[in-house]
């Protein structure tokens, strides 16, 4: 006689077997992604490492350096993070994170740049102001905020530009003038504001038009904006103050208009990083502006190495504190919560 076995349900084995197998194969996959990284990340100092030695008779790039000047400059990057992430702030639609969380993201994304290409860093530096505790911000408000960042600091950058551009000669110029144009370019956009939509190639789609119109309503001219610029012209003022001191410190001299000039050209060239890195692409430039410049090839690729590596170290300081700050206003509103006030 056959033997009728009982029908076996399709969610209960749905809902036993795969989870296990899915969350297993997500930490894996996880796990990879992080060991992938972290080779990489370790195989790009490694070969500028090795690089430099090669074409550098010292085997540290500090070797020779002044340490108090080294530290005053490493003290001057550091603070460029800090004004950056109070600008960025600034410029958040509605409510606002904690500037703790700000810092987090700039200096995580900072030291991200070292080596993801194609401006992944964006993808670092929202993930990581996401992930952190406050206010819940939607992507669409994360994205706005970094249009208005991209916005306001090339307006930032204008005033040095312009000082690079009275102080370098002809080789330069024309790169110059591209970071000059893109910065009048961002400040016609923000004195349009709403009136971005009324541009003639923005009524042909209505996805752009829906985007401009948001970029548009958002991006105007406002209090924060002054105020974001303001914070962010710090931020370019004291890199600019940290790499001349560096060079100081390397036995160049104090020269703020090599520094001036090497900083514009160098965000010049992270608008679009086509190698390993942004700040790799970045320690390329430096080296070949100084050279240009008449630096000597041993301090240019000295101060080039140790101007990557002191900010680096100071994005990963500034994510240390952030996050710190973060868990600390975290643990804060948790056990003193807001009370409500009665009607």
């Amino acid at each position: 006689m056959e033997r009728i076995l009982p029908p076996i349900s399709l969610a209960a084995s749905a809902s036993t077997t795969p989870l296990p197998l899915a969350r297993s194969n997500g930490v894996s996959w996880r796990r990879l992604r992080v060991g992938a990284g972290v080779a990489f990340s370790a195989v790009v100092v490694v070969v500028c490492f090795l690089a430099a030695r090669r074409l550098t008779t010292t085997s540290w790039p500090l070797q020779e350096a002044n340490v108090a000047l080294v530290l005053t400059a490493s003290a001057a990057y550091l603070a460029s993070f800090f004004l950056r992430a109070l600008g960025w702030q600034r410029l958040f639609p509605g409510e606002r994170p904690d500037p703790s969380r700000c810092l987090a993201a700039c200096g995580a994304a900072a030291a991200s740049g070292v080596v993801l290409p194609f401006r992944l860093d964006y993808v670092v530096k929202v993930s990581t102001l996401r992930r952190l505790g406050g206010v819940r911000l939607g992507l669409d408000t994360v994205a706005l905020s970094i249009i208005s960042l991209g916005l306001v600091d090339a307006v930032a950058m204008l005033p040095l530009a312009v000082s690079a551009l009275a102080m370098s000669d002809a080789n330069f110029r024309a790169p110059l003038i591209v970071v000059l144009l893109f910065g009048l370019g961002c400040i016609a956009v923000l004195l349009l504001g709403p009136r971005l939509v009324l541009l003639p190639f923005v009524s042909r789609s209505t996805r752009v038009e829906r985007a401009f119109s948001r970029v548009g309503n958002h991006a105007g001219l406002s209090r924060s904006t002054f105020v974001a610029g303001a914070f962010l012209l710090g931020c370019w003022t004291t890199r600019v103050l940290g790499s001349a001191l560096l060079l100081s410190a390397l036995g160049v001299g104090f020269s703020p208009p090599f520094a001036l000039v090497v900083i514009c050209l160098a965000a010049a060239t992270s608008v679009l990083p086509i190698t390993a890195g942004g700040a790799i692409v970045n320690v390329g430039t430096t080296s070949a502006v100084l050279l240009a410049l008449g630096v000597t090839q041993r301090a240019a690729i000295n101060f080039s190495m140790a101007s990557g590596m002191l900010l680096t170290l100071s994005a990963l300081a500034a994510a240390l504190v952030g996050v710190v700050g973060s868990i600390v206003l975290s643990l804060q509103r948790r056990h003193h919560p807001r009370h409500a006030t009665p009607a």
